[in-house]
């Protein structure tokens, strides 16, 4: 089975794939409701939320990095995008970090440091080949490949050095 076999499976069936995605928030409101007032109530549950974080951000992190893809390199109109796979998990994400915030800062979720690093990594990798892709730089060049795959680490390390200072 392909990735775009599944897309087309579930956009066959969306039914389950959807209610999924909007029972993510729901819980983080269950969660909100349930965790009580005092902080240390409400750190007994970041376990929870560090679940719910992820549930939701997997799916999310992954549409939108796929629409930037299907965006910049494969050319794909706005009018073609499939809404329940392509815009769904990234509401879905949003509307359950924004209750999660509401309740608890992220420092006290376990694990969402990585995963904003791993965000940053994603853009910078993304960013860094739609540079590439527009300088059409796979032309014969009398460079060596290492030197250019050591100026790739160099320039993905200068940026996560850089996101780091800046937040």
């Amino acid at each position: 089975m392909t990735l775009q076999d599944l897309f087309r499976s579930v956009s066959q069936q969306p039914g389950p794939f959807a209610l999924v995605l909007m029972c993510i928030p729901l819980l983080a409101l269950l969660v909100n409701l349930w965790s009580g007032r005092t902080p240390e109530e409400i750190l007994r549950w970041k376990y929870a939320y560090t679940v719910l974080v992820y549930a939701a951000a997997i799916p999310g992190v992954f549409a939108f990095t796929l629409n930037i893809y299907l965006f910049l390199f494969e050319r794909q109109s706005v009018w073609t995008m499939n809404l329940i796979t392509q815009v769904l998990p990234m509401i879905s994400m949003g509307a359950t970090l924004w209750m999660i915030r509401q309740k608890i800062p992220f420092s006290y979720v376990p694990g969402f440091g990585k995963l904003s690093g791993f965000l940053t990594l994603i853009a910078a990798l993304i960013g860094t080949l739609f540079f590439l892709d527009r300088l059409h730089f796979y032309a014969v060049t009398y460079v060596p490949f290492v030197y250019l795959l050591v100026g790739f680490v160099g320039v993905l390390l200068l940026i996560r050095f850089a996101w780091s200072r800046l937040f």
